[in-house]
C-alpha cells in the first residue's frame, strides 16, 4: 500500500484541475478513500485514525497561525486604502523622467507592499488597480505591463514577513524536528526567524535583478506623456507609509518583532487610519471583513484537509517509501536537493504554493532533511522554488491572476516573452543558492553551520515510536 499514497497524490492533482472543486474538498475525499482502502486491506487498524483529532487540535493551537487572518485583513485593507496609489506616485516622482521610471516604481511597490499583503492574489489585485492604468497611460507595451505586475506581486514571497514565508517556516520547523528526532542529531531546530534571516540576501539579490531588468525593459517603451503630479497630502501619506512599512519589515527581519505582532500592528494601524480618514465607511468595511473571513476560512480548511491527507499517507507507509527514494538518490547533498526541487517544480504545474506547503512539503522534505542537515539552505531553496511556481507558464497562479484581472490582457505569447528575463533571473538565483549555500548563512554563527553525522533510525524503531505517539483507542462500549 506504500505506492497507493503516491497514486492518491496524483488523483489530487487530477481532481483539482479536472473538477474545479476546492482543493480542501479534493484532499478530504482522497484522504477518506485512502483510509477506507487501508482499513479494508488490513494495512492499518481503524483505531489509528483516532490520532487525527489530536493532530488537528495541536495544529490549531499553533500561535503562528494567528497571523493568517491578520495578514489576509491587512492585504484587503491595503487594497481598499489609497496607500498604494500614493506610494507609486511618490516613487515615480523621485525617479528620473525615463521610460523605466514607472516600471521600477511598480517593482518597488511590490517589494514594499507584498510582504504585508497576505498573498500573491491580493498583491495582483492591488498592483493591477494602481499600476495597470498608469502603465497604459505611460505607453508601456501590454506584455511588459503584465509581466511587471506578475513579477512584482511575487516579490513579497521572499521578503519577510510574507504569509508564504510564515507558512513554509512552520512546515519546515515540523520537518526539521522529525528529521532530528529520527537521526538523533544534535542540530538546533530552526525557527521562523532563522528562515527570515536566511532569505534576506537572496531576496535582496532578486530585487536588484528585477530593478535592473525593469530598467532595461523601459528603454523599449515609446516617448512618455507629461508626468502625473503628486499632491502634498499624497507625498505625506507616502512618507508615513514607507516609514511604517520599513519599521515593521525591519523589526521582523532583525528579530525585534514576531511576525504575528507585526501583522497585528499593521492591521490595527491601517484599520484606524482608514476609519479616521473616512476611507472605510460601513458599505466598504462590511464586505471587506466578510472577504477576510471567507479567505481565512478557505486557508484553514485547506490546512485541515492537508493535515488529514498527510496522516493517511503516513498510515499507508508512503512516508517510508519517500524516505527510501530520497535516500537512494545518488550523489551528494546538492544532487539530492536538486532532485527534490525538481519534484516540487512538477507539482507546481497542478498545485499552488499553499497546497505545496500543506501537502507536498510534509511528505518530501522530512526525509530530505534526514539526509541533508542544512535546514536553512533547504528552506530557502524551497522558498525560491515556490516563488518561481507562481510565474511558471502556463498555469502559474500570478500569471492566471494577472490575465484575469488586467483588461485587456496582453497576448499570451508576448506576455511569456516579456516575462522570460525575470524567469531566467529567478532560475539563475536558484542555481547560485543551490551551489553556494553560504548565501543563506550570511548572518549565522559558524557553529550553526556545523553538520553532524547522519545516523538514520531503523524502520522498526521508527514504527515503535510512531505508535507510542498515537493516543490509545477508545474503550469498547459496555
Amino acid at each position: 500500500m506504500e505506492w497507493s499514497g503516491l497514486g492518491l497524490l496524483i488523483l489530487v492533482g487530477i481532481g483539482i484541475i479536472g473538477t474545479g472543486l476546492p482543493a480542501a474538498f479534493i484532499l478530504f475525499a482522497a484522504a477518506s478513500a485512502g483510509a477506507i482502502a487501508g482499513i479494508a486491506m488490513g494495512t492499518f487498524p481503524f483505531s489509528l485514525l483516532w490520532a487525527l483529532p489530536g493532530r488537528l487540535i495541536n495544529l490549531l493551537d499553533n500561535d503562528l497561525l494567528q497571523a493568517l487572518p491578520l495578514y489576509v485583513t491587512m492585504g484587503l485593507l491595503l487594497d481598499r486604502l489609497p496607500i498604494a496609489d500614493a506610494l507609486y506616485r511618490a516613487c515615480n516622482a523621485v525617479l528620473p523622467r525615463k521610460a523605466s521610471a514607472p516600471l521600477i516604481s511598480g517593482v518597488a511597490l511590490g517589494a514594499l507592499l507584498g510582504p504585508m499583503n497576505g498573498s500573491v492574489g491580493a498583491s495582483v489585485l492591488g498592483l493591477s488597480r494602481v499600476i495597470a492604468p498608469r502603465l497604459d497611460a505611460e505607453r508601456i507595451p501590454p506584455p511588459t505591463r503584465d509581466a511587471i505586475i506578475a513579477v512584482a506581486s511575487t516579490l513579497g514571497v521572499l521578503v519577510p514577513p510574507s504569509l508564504v514565508l510564515i507558512l513554509l517556516s512552520d512546515a519546515m520547523l515540523s520537518a526539521h524536528t522529525f528529521a532530528v528526532t529520527q537521526t538523533g542529531r544534535s542540530d538546533r531546530i530552526i525557527n521562523t526567524a532563522d528562515i527570515f534571516h536566511a532569505a534576506l540576501v537572496p531576496a535582496a539579490i532578486f530585487l536588484v535583478l528585477c530593478v535592473l531588468l525593469a530598467w532595461l525593459a523601459g528603454h523599449k517603451a515609446k516617448s512618455l506623456p507629461p508626468r502625473e503630479g503628486t499632491t502634498f497630502r499624497q507625498g505625506l501619506l507616502a512618507g508615513v507609509s514607507v516609514s511604517a512599512l520599513l519599521f515593521l519589515l525591519g523589526g521582523v527581519a532583525a528579530g525585534y518583532f514576531f511576525a504575528v505582532e507585526a501583522a497585528a500592528v499593521g492591521t490595527f494601524t491601517l484599520l484606524m487610519g482608514g476609519l479616521i480618514a473616512g476611507h472605510l465607511p460601513r458599505k466598504v468595511l462590511a464586505p471587506l471583513l466578510r472577504d477576510a473571513m471567507a479567505i481565512t476560512g478557505a486557508l484553514f480548511a485547506l490546512l485541515l484537509a492537508a493535515t488529514t491527507f498527510t496522516l493517511v499517507l503516513r498510515l499507508l507507509g508512503t512516508d517510508r517509501l519517500v524516505n527510501n527514494l530520497v535516500t537512494a538518490i545518488p550523489g551528494n547533498d546538492t544532487l539530492a536537493v536538486a532532485a527534490v526541487l525538481g519534484v516540487i517544480a512538477l507539482c507546481a504545474f497542478v498545485l499552488d504554493a499553499f497546497e505545496i506547503i500543506f501537502v507536498v512539503v510534509p511528505i518530501i522534505i522530512p526525509p530530505l532533511l534526514v539526509r541533508v542537515a542544512d535546514a536553512r539552505w533547504v528552506s530557502v531553496l524551497v522558498l525560491l522554488a515556490l516563488q518561481s511556481s507562481f510565474l511558471l507558464p502556463p498555469f502559474g497562479y500570478a500569471l492566471m491572476m494577472v490575465r484575469g484581472v488586467v483588461k485587456p490582457p496582453a497576448p499570451f505569447r508576448g506576455f511569456v516573452k516579456a516575462l522570460l528575463p525575470f524567469l531566467l533571473a529567478q532560475w539563475l538565483l536558484l542555481t547560485v543558492v543551490l551551489f553556494f549555500p553560504r548565501l543563506v548563512h550570511f548572518a549565522d554563527n559558524s557553529a550553526d553551520m556545523v553538520r553532524t553525522p547522519v545516523n538514520t533510525m531503523p524502520d522498526a524503531e521508527f514504527d515503535k515510536r510512531f505508535m507510542e505517539m498515537l493516543p490509545p483507542p477508545p474503550p469498547p462500549p459496555e
